[in-house]
């Protein structure tokens, strides 16, 4: 497997869909589920894939292609990020909505799993090219989403920006303002304190408890952290106001490390002026698949899917592993990392603070009341904190890794909830 500057997947190479299906199957099995009910669980409830004219700023018209897939629907309306990468294709989006039906089910948030994608590079198209690539998007999947039907929220390559754009879309066609229909919105059109970071306030919640599970002291760790977008960033900064001492960060461009620490914020305003890790003068440089393998107590992938594989699993040297990244681990690397015990905490836990905090949003615009800050962040910590330990509880009790435990508590949740329900004729 060849993989980027920024260790990041090669299409070509890795289905991530393989390791989705892979985790259910196992579940499956573990839980003792017949294969019919396997079977309705392995595939998508709705799927559409759109294309996207596109007029460029010179006039040229290009198309685009964009998907949405909503994976499972029996908990209640679906809910799952938008993607803006060129590496966006129909089965990544169908994993990527399989894993959010699971991360759903684990923190009790009452939603089904959804993704969706375009297939941009969005560094080559200006903002007013990407407003008119979101508002049509939005358009030709506007049947199938909703503040009840599937609530969209921004992922790599998206922001707040692009949910406000896909709001107003929404909004101007049903000729009311409709808040609940994205989240992940500017505060100012109903986005929740709290929601631009929660994905990594977070992963810094199941990093210290990991860590501490392992027998560390998180002020006494070292941590490494793959991708320095929304995620990575964040987390980066929240260790380091935990007192772990982050020795080396990576963007798609290149890495950089110091052995005593960096200095995070610093870094941050680095990246602000220049747009990029590289060249920070608090580090030296290293190669950004280097930042996979460092010699840390903690590593956090937090760029894409399929960076720690089977070519590289052997190498890693954390001791712990928090997935800020959705899929960012193998099912061959899974398994190397659990021979030679290092602690894997999967996506579907780790990074599960933004589908949190987007609920707490959707409540919040369908109550017109909302919460402070504090309100947020406390209750955040308090859902992370108790789905961590169902996890570690799970583990224990049927002696697996804790994906195993996280998925077969997910998956028992969404297959429960398709009992009850009973199937149409």
């Amino acid at each position: 497997m060849t993989t980027t500057a920024d260790g990041s997947r090669q299409a070509s190479q890795h289905n991530p869909l393989d390791d989705a299906r892979s985790q259910l199957a196992e579940a499956a099995q573990i839980l003792g589920f017949e294969p019919g009910l396997i079977d309705m669980l392995a595939v998508p409830r709705r799927e559409v894939t759109v294309s996207i004219p596109l007029r460029r700023d010179d006039g040229t018209i290009e198309v685009l292609t964009g998907h949405r897939v909503q994976h499972n629907l029996s908990r209640g309306p679906a809910k799952g990020g938008l993607r803006f990468s060129p590496d966006v294709d129909l089965d990544e989006v169908r994993a990527l909505a399989m894993w959010m039906t699971w991360k759903c089910a684990l923190l009790d948030v009452p939603y089904g799993g959804a993704k969706g994608g375009i297939t941009i590079d969005p560094r080559l198209y200006s903002r007013a090219e990407l407003e008119r690539v979101t508002r049509r998007y939005t358009s030709e999947i506007m049947p199938l989403i909703g503040p009840a039907k599937d609530i969209p929220a921004p992922d790599i390559g998206t922001d707040e920006e692009v949910m406000a754009w896909m709001m107003d879309t929404f909004s101007v066609a049903a000729g009311h303002t409709v808040l609940g229909v994205v989240t992940g919105k500017p505060a100012s059109l109903g986005g929740s304190a709290g929601r631009p970071s929660a994905t990594s306030r977070g992963v810094v919640h199941v990093s210290l408890a990991a860590l501490r599970h392992v027998g560390l002291d998180p002020a006494a760790c070292t941590a490494a952290v793959q991708g320095f977008g929304k995620v990575g960033r964040g987390a980066a900064r929240f260790l380091a106001e935990a007192g772990v001492r982050v020795l080396a960060v990576s963007d798609q461009y290149g890495g950089v490390a110091h052995e005593d620490g960096l200095d995070v914020a610093a870094l941050e305003a680095h990246v602000d002026e220049t747009g990029s890790v590289v060249g920070f003068a608090g580090g030296h440089p290293v190669d950004g698949e280097d930042i996979l393998t460092a010699d840390v107590d903690l590593l956090v992938p937090a760029a894409v899917e399929g960076v720690l594989h089977a070519g590289n699993a052997g190498l890693v040297r954390a001791r712990v592993v928090v997935e800020g990244a959705n899929g960012p681990t193998t099912q061959e690397a899974d398994a190397v990392l659990a021979e030679r015990g290092v602690t894997v905490v999967p996506d579907i836990l780790a990074n599960a603070g933004g589908v949190v905090v987007s609920y707490f949003e959707w409540v919040q615009a369908n109550q017109a009341y909302w919460w402070s800050q504090e309100e947020v962040e406390e209750r955040l910590a308090q859902r992370m904190t108790s789905a961590w330990t169902d996890v570690m509880n799970e583990a224990a009790e049927r002696g697996v890794t804790l994906r195993t435990a996280a998925t077969c508590l997910a998956v028992r949740r969404v297959a429960e909830a398709h009992r009850l329900r009973g199937l149409y004729p």
